[in-house]
């Protein structure tokens, strides 16, 4: 290594380590910390008391309470083999049933259901506050299943076989313990197995090794398939069964973004000849089916970023790149999913923001053909099943509650089967869609949904966006927030700001790293747009998010305290100079940066809402919520933001619940809680009824 290279890591070493000796809130980087868990115990009783003492609260929780455990809810279909599963919770099975029905019963809208596993008599039983997590079940019968268990709702899970004809765990079947990772049927005998296996996981807290596990030998002697490097992010395996083969997937991926996709063929692992940062979305009729996230080069022709296109799997194996373009969105269109039935793929696309499905089929070309759907909204793609043409999807808007429709893609029909009551009434208000012009010149469209008169300035407005990782932002029937929001006199807006995939891979890609900064002026654009078009004020505008979605709010009030009046910032990231060493951080350096090397930490410190906080600033009374058993993005982020502004003199709010992993939440209870805090904050700081 070259001197000057060594005197760079030291000097990197040495700032690093002296910007977190001057971090006086590390402590609360340990979770369960008896000194932590007391500052969150205080800071819970304090916050909860003055939320839960206004007179909206209880109102707004008995309401969201009877939205979650209504039986009116749609039972969300998974199709496997014969039946028609589904994971179910109410009032009576807190922490749900996971269940199934045929085909034929659940479109008769009164299904008769067979109960598999009850999570609460579980839960009973082991003492322990299970989180179903979902099931992976054996093909071609599906009597075997993988359940997948959390204790508490964080991301590291317990496996366990399942027999569903005995309705219980099998006896000495496979068992794997608590990891973040997973698993995959390879035949009867056999699985894929991506897990901790002692020799240490990749600094994103991930997997670096898949193997394959033969039934009745010890997990510790499973055969190794591949073996990543810590430095990535994760490997994983999965194998794709249909009647004529068994296609062996294993994948590393290096980043977030990028990674390589091998093929287990013959016992011989081939590593595929495709760009890093393309996506395998599906495999249909032995062609593999390939979503691109950039140009691509090949064969003499340019196949451009944000198309699909397919390759045969024998040329895919021989690193024959023959390739057939399946669509080809324009700069205003996107491809937001691509599902599979028997013959057929299933094409999700949006259009300015408006959801339209697509059928393609291969005849020496793919196929194109629309699929009467409803209109001006939203729709996703629910269970398809690859034995047969059928598919579920769901449509909504934002004032038009779900409704689940089963499609079949050889003859096009679709067919109504439920939609979700009303909870509130809807022909009093209205949606418009229009634009802010950010600081670079783009437009960024958003949506308003309020009265049919609200251009007066004074209205209360709660913006909601998220920005980041390609995911869209889509209208949405929203019961909770139409009750203890629009009901109450509010506006809701939703902003499609750059980061999201509305327009495919290059609207995410303009948001990322070096040009972080454009997803925040994004969102001042559209809260300034807000302001100029009299639809509120600052003082009347709150703004909500995520994750992600937290670190955007908490950027918006520490560079834009004049814009906003109230900020709810739920499980944010929040410390960028220390996010990629706490739990999955690292993951997440492809689309932030990596703060320890001095270039990108000198864009990201700009930003980064802990180290931008200041005394003396008129910041809004924030509140913040996060979850002890979220192990995805650390709950550190919100309790050290908390403590620095009580430090700095500025009155916040924090409710950290106990369980509910990065969701927040674990049961309805917990949901119409953690809802009914949020929507009575906004309450009393946008439309002061305290």
């Amino acid at each position: 290594m070259k001197k000057q290279s060594i005197t760079l890591l030291i000097i990197v070493f040495m700032t690093v380590n002296l910007l977190a000796q001057d971090d006086k809130y590390l402590w609360l980087e340990d979770v369960e910390n008896p000194k932590a868990l007391e500052w969150v115990d205080g800071w819970n009783k304090k916050s909860l008391a003055e939320i839960k003492g206004n007179k909206n609260y209880q109102d707004i929780y008995r309401k969201n309470l009877e939205i979650y455990n209504s039986d009116e809810r749609i039972a969300d279909p998974q199709m496997i083999g014969e039946f028609i599963y589904n994971f179910w919770q109410d009032k009576t099975h807190e922490r749900g049933i996971w269940r199934r029905t045929t085909l034929k019963s659940y479109l008769t809208g009164v299904p008769e259901w067979e109960t598999l596993l009850d999570i609460d008599k579980l839960s009973e039983k082991d003492g322990i506050k299970w989180v179903y997590k979902g099931a992976s079940g054996l093909y071609p019968d599906y009597k075997r299943f993988m359940v997948s268990l959390s204790k508490g709702g964080g991301d590291a899970v317990i496996w366990k076989e399942f027999d569903v004809v005995g309705k219980t765990f099998v006896q000495g079947g496979f068992e794997l313990p608590e990891a973040k990772g997973s698993v995959s049927w390879v035949d009867e005998n056999t699985l894929f197995v991506s897990t901790d296996f002692g020799n240490g996981m990749t600094t994103s807290g991930y997997p670096k090794e898949v193997r394959l596990w033969k039934r009745g030998t010890p997990l510790s002697e499973a055969e190794q398939v591949f073996e990543g490097k810590e430095t990535d992010m994760s490997v994983s395996a999965f194998a794709y069964q249909t009647k004529t083969k068994t296609y062996k997937v294993v994948s590393k991926r290096t980043s977030f973004y990028t990674g390589n996709i091998f093929l287990l063929e013959n016992a011989q692992l081939k590593k595929a000849e495709l760009p890093e940062d393309i996506e395998l979305a599906a495999i249909l009729n032995n062609q593999v089916i390939l979503q691109l996230k950039s140009d691509w080069e090949t064969g003499g022709k340019t196949w451009k970023q944000g198309s699909v296109v397919s390759i045969d799997y024998n040329d895919l194996i021989q690193d024959k790149i023959n390739l057939k373009l399946v669509v080809l969105p324009d700069d205003r269109s996107s491809v937001t999913s691509v599902a599979v039935t028997k013959n057929a793929l299933v094409v999700n696309m949006l259009n300015n923001v408006k959801s339209e499905l697509y059928k393609f089929t291969l005849k020496n070309e793919w196929q194109k053909e629309l699929i009467k759907t409803p209109e001006l909204g939203n729709i996703t793609m629910g269970s398809t099943d690859d034995e047969s043409e059928n598919y579920f999807f769901y449509f909504t808007n934002f004032l038009e509650p779900s409704t689940l429709y089963l499609g079949n893609s050889a003859n096009g029909e679709i067919k109504k089967i439920k939609s979700l009551p009303a909870y509130f009434p809807t022909d009093k208000y209205k949606v418009l869609q229009f634009e802010a012009i950010s600081k670079d010149g783009t437009k960024i469209p958003y949506f308003v949904v309020g009265s049919k008169n609200i251009n007066d300035g004074n209205n209360p407005t709660l913006l909601y966006a998220y920005g980041g990782f390609e995911i869209p932002q889509l209208p949405s029937y929203n019961a909770v927030m139409g009750n203890a929001w629009l009901e109450k006199g509010g506006v809701y807006v939703l902003a499609n700001i750059r980061g999201g995939g509305e327009f495919g891979p290059k609207w995410h890609q303009a948001g990322l790293k070096e040009n972080r900064q454009r997803v925040y002026d994004d969102f001042h654009a559209v809260a300034a747009n807000l302001v100029e078009r009299k639809i509120t004020k600052p003082s009347k505008l709150g703004i909500f998010g995520g994750s992600n979605g937290g670190l955007l709010v908490g950027v918006a009030y520490t560079q834009r305290p004049d814009l906003y009046g109230a900020v709810v910032c739920a499980v944010p990231l929040f410390d960028m100079k220390r996010y990629n060493k706490l739990l999955a951080g690292a993951s997440w350096m492809a689309e932030y940066g990596n703060p320890d090397i001095p270039e990108e930490w000198e864009y990201i410190r700009k930003y980064s809402p802990y180290q931008n906080i200041k005394p003396g600033m008129k910041y809004p009374e924030v509140f913040f919520t996060t979850s002890t058993r979220d192990d995805r993005v650390h709950p550190a982020h919100a309790r050290k933001a908390v403590a620095k502004m009580d430090e700095s003199g500025y009155k916040v709010y924090y409710f950290e619940n106990t369980e509910g992993g990065h969701a927040g939440a674990s049961t309805n209870e917990q949901r119409a809680q953690m809802y009914a805090l949020i929507y009575t904050y906004l309450n009393m700081k946008l439309m002061n009824e305290q």
